[in-house]
């Protein structure tokens, strides 16, 4: 199960524009291993429906998911900016401390900030 969880890319997001994200943690069920994804799409119009096509994918996986929170993430490609903020009615804000660092991540050359701002 360890190789499944490793084959999850940790994040999937639009290339640009501004749209709702959810960060989940995937776990092996009933076991301990885990990560937290992040995925965020301007198709989305409600946070809970990126959570009903994440969690069958993950399910059919042999995986089960928990959505830590949501928020909004605008993101510029031609600038090379992300900036994270919002929050989820469904499920509450996310830690978007975790967000940014992991968007820096796979973001390396883009600056990732992050604010308590509602919009």
């Amino acid at each position: 199960m360890a190789e499944a969880l490793a084959k999850i890319p940790s994040v999937e997001i639009d290339p640009e524009g501004t749209f709702k994200y959810i960060l989940v943690r995937v776990k092996v069920k009933d076991g301990g291993m885990h990560k937290d994804i992040i995925r965020g799409t301007k198709s989305a119009e409600y946070h809970n429906h990126i959570f009903e096509k994440v969690s069958p994918a993950m399910e059919a996986l042999g995986l089960e998911c928990q959505c830590l929170g949501g928020g909004k993430i605008e993101h510029s490609s031609t600038d090379t900016k992300i900036r994270v903020f919002g929050e989820s009615t469904a499920f509450g804000k996310a830690d978007h401390s975790v967000t940014t660092e992991m968007l820096k991540s796979v973001f390396a050359d883009y600056e990732v900030t992050w604010s308590d701002d509602k919009k």
